[in-house]
């Protein structure tokens, strides 16, 4: 009879055992930011779980998880916008996660059953102090005002960012009164919709229009930008927290969820934890100006700092999914595109 530690040499030798084989986790990540790669070093520091990450855009993820079924490699999916993160989890490829961790420190209405908020962003109004009044842009809803025709900037309907907030103007205001803003919106054009949020303001700096929607990270990237034709463009525009008397300023989340088939779970579940602690959540307000979705994160962030402290939308952020595809059929028969 062979000793046991003869086998396990014999084993070892041919490279059947998995005693020395380290712990990974397979990531794909549809959220595409240089800065978090100092998010997932850390973990790999802290646990010596090997991160193995794909990047690509969400469809191109979504359809690789569902080709590769049950053999799939991936654990965690991570994304960029609550729709998103909902589409994901009604094509079925989450389980849920049962974690006191992730329950105690995420507030309810930032996660959904099967996957988690960890970041959070706020879909601001930007306007030319020059162009506009400011009482004039205090609310989503007096962007389609007529005193503002021929003012008003944006990206294209069609974006997750834009269909979000068109989602829980739904929720809030009801469908008929978001399309009426909708039509009202595309009537106070400036221009055919294009490019990305920065664009918009920078469209607004220059003139173009006199007031935009944006996601404020866009806009505290550019308050803390070194380059003088950013720091150009922040010296003539304002920014606004819309609906501050009311449902408050609409906001989205960076957020991520363990595959059905994740074969490392206990990776996964170590991962998804970790993004909520205190250094990661640090980290994804210094390393890319958003707000932690976890209450009390210290923030040292100069322009998130500078931009203050404002009522957000406590909508459950799973919530939005119900209307988002009612948002873009609204969308489409207002001509916003």
């Amino acid at each position: 009879m062979i000793k046991k530690a003869v086998l396990a040499s014999l084993l070892s030798a041919i490279g059947l055992t998995g005693a020395a084989t380290a712990a990974e986790l397979n990531i794909y990540s549809a959220r595409h930011y240089q800065t978090d790669e100092q998010l997932y070093g850390n973990f790999t520091k802290q646990t010596g779980i090997k991160i193995n990450r794909i990047e690509a855009k969400e469809d191109e993820l979504l359809e690789r998880v569902r080709t590769e079924g049950a053999n799939s490699p991936a654990d965690i999916f991570i994304t960029v916008d609550a729709s998103r993160l909902a589409k994901a989890d009604e094509l079925g490829i989450f389980q849920p996660v049962k974690s006191a961790t992730l329950e105690a420190r995420i507030p309810a209405h930032l996660r959904a059953d099967n996957w988690f908020s960890y970041s959070t962003r706020a879909r601001i109004i930007v306007f030319n102090p020059e162009m506009v009044k400011a009482e004039q842009v205090q609310t989503y809803e007096q962007l389609a005002e007529p005193a503002l025709k021929g003012q008003v900037c944006t990206r294209s309907g069609s974006h997750p960012y834009n269909l979000s907030l068109g989602a829980a103007m739904i929720k809030h205001n009801g469908a008929e009164a978001t399309e009426k803003w909708a039509s009202g919106i595309v009537a106070n054009f400036a221009r055919a919709p294009k490019g990305g949020d920065t664009d918009q303001i920078r469209a607004v700096a220059a003139g173009e229009c006199g007031v935009a929607i944006a996601n404020s990270y866009y806009f505290a990237r550019l308050m803390n930008s070194n380059k003088p034709e950013d720091q150009a463009v922040i010296a003539k525009v304002k920014a606004v927290w819309p609906n501050q008397a009311t449902w408050g300023t609409h906001i989205n989340v960076s957020g991520a969820g363990m595959l059905k088939h994740a074969p490392n779970k206990e990776a996964a579940v170590k991962f998804l934890e970790y993004l909520a602690s205190d250094e990661a959540q640090t980290y994804f307000a210094n390393g890319n100006n958003e707000w932690p979705a976890v209450p009390g994160v210290k923030v040292d962030n100069a322009a998130l700092n500078k931009l203050g402290e404002f009522k957000a939308d406590t909508l459950p952020i799973g919530e939005l999914a119900a209307t988002v595809a009612e948002a873009q059929r609204i969308y489409d028969r207002a001509g916003y595109r």
